[in-house]
């Protein structure tokens, strides 16, 4: 695990070349800070002579690929990018700046988080910083975060992990707690960048010499939303509608028709997928003719808490961002095991159906398989959705139904029977006005 961070100016060239510095206010202090920490004025006198920075914190603002942003770059070099009380209030400046000025924010951090010598004066930065993010976030501009050298402690837990979307080099420390803190037989994989990845903290995972593309694809989805709602794709391959219920059904969950890759191949030319854990759910930003959508697409599989969660993420990113979104739904329904339960189903459902519910910008529904009960429903948009031909939408699937009825669900007829009673066919949606329309 690498634990050097590039030189703050290096990753401002690298990203953003020519960037202009910000004003900084910087005063002199009393002696030795404000807890007169013995040496601590000549301390950060050789941090300067160094690193060539007078403080943790350089503030920019100039044009990452196409998009003019505030970039604030870590300097791991000084005092390893901790976070004093003039580094708090730069960053505080910054983020200011950005709002003002209606910029979105990249954040280069390398830092091993809050200032000891500094005491409480350092540590309450992160209220300063944390209520400017709220400020920014409530001007719907975006924030990125790169993840650039070792992040830890205040850092991690304010710009990094409250970022709208997390990069990281990929063999970098990241973790709330830093090495000399941490418990001593801690295993240290735990506390790096793959491993904040592997359970949905760490967005992607870019290498050095492809962070100012991947940087500058993800400001423009971020900032370049679609105009209006996002059309139902339509299907890859034509088809009947269903004669019967059942069939409804058996269509639906044929592993022969199309899945919903295939119908976001259809809708975006490119795909920023955020992190998700759930191996059933894919979300994130798609892009079609220069201007981007959020997704969130079921595989077919039952929802998880967890999937749920990243789904409630991206709805709410997007209505801060006025991006419009595109849901598929295919799913017999949401995860319904002892595991689930444990882990919160019924709370993770309800934060993503009010989320859906609350959303200003415009939602796009398209069942295009299984549209089975909570799982479902969580996250079809109310008055925008559409049914492609081999779906159904069901309060339950057929076999759950019957057993709740108290017949007899092991028996194909009565099965078929109450999949008829459901009306769940594609086009007893439509006619029922449940859907707009039937695509293809």
């Amino acid at each position: 695990m690498s634990r050097t961070a590039r030189p703050a100016r290096e990753l401002l060239e690298l990203l953003a070349p020519g960037a202009a510095p910000l004003p900084v206010r910087d005063g002199a202090g009393p002696v030795d800070g404000p807890l007169g920490w013995p040496g601590y004025d000549a301390s950060r006198r050789r941090a300067a002579e160094r690193s060539g920075a007078s403080e943790s914190v350089l503030a920019r603002v100039g044009r990452v690929g196409g998009c003019e942003a505030v970039v604030l770059a870590f300097e791991f070099g000084f005092l390893g990018g901790s976070i004093g009380r003039a580094a708090g209030e730069r960053i505080g400046a910054a983020l200011r700046t950005a709002r003002d000025l209606g910029l979105p924010v990249v954040s280069l951090l390398a830092s091993g988080g809050t200032r000891v010598q500094e005491g409480m004066h350092a540590l309450t930065q992160l209220q300063v910083i944390a209520r400017e993010m709220v400020r920014l976030r409530d001007a719907g501009l975006p924030h990125l975060a790169v993840l650039a050298g070792p992040v830890t402690g205040g850092a991690w837990a304010t710009l990094g992990a409250g970022a709208d979307v997390r990069l990281a080099l990929p063999e970098v420390q990241v973790g709330f707690s830093g090495a000399r803190v941490r418990p001593p037989d801690a295993d240290p994989a735990a506390y790096t960048a793959r491993a904040q990845a592997a359970v949905g903290q760490v967005d992607a995972l870019v290498p050095a010499e492809e962070l100012p593309g991947a940087v500058a694809g993800w400001l423009a989805l971020l900032t370049r939303p679609a105009r209006g709602p996002v059309e139902p794709p339509r299907p890859p391959r034509g088809a009947e509608p269903p004669r019967t219920g059942w069939e409804a059904v058996t269509r639906a969950r044929a592993a022969d028709r199309p899945g919903v890759r295939a119908y976001l191949a259809v809708a975006f030319d490119r795909l920023a997928p955020l992190a998700c854990v759930d191996p059933g759910l894919l979300v994130g930003f798609g892009e079609s003719g220069g201007r981007a959508a959020g997704y969130v697409a079921q595989l077919g599989t039952r929802t998880t808490p967890a999937g749920f969660r990243s789904a409630t993420r991206l709805i709410r990113l997007a209505d801060r961002l006025s991006v419009p979104v595109l849901t598929l739904v295919d799913t017999p329904g949401a995860a319904n095991d002892e595991a689930a339960e444990r882990d919160g189903v019924g709370a993770a459902i309800a934060e993503t159906i009010t989320a859906l519910a609350g959303c200003r910008v415009p939602v796009t529904t398209l069942l295009v398989g299984e549209g089975g009960s909570g799982g479902a429903v969580a996250l079809t948009a109310p008055d925008r959705t559409w049914v492609a031909p081999e779906s159904y939408y069901s309060v339950l699937a057929p076999e759950p139904a019957a057993a709740v009825l108290k017949r007899d669900a092991s028996d194909p007829a009565v099965v078929a029977e109450v999949a008829d009673l459901l009306r769940l066919r594609p086009g007893d949606l439509v006619a029922m006005g449940l859907a707009r329309g039937v695509v293809g």
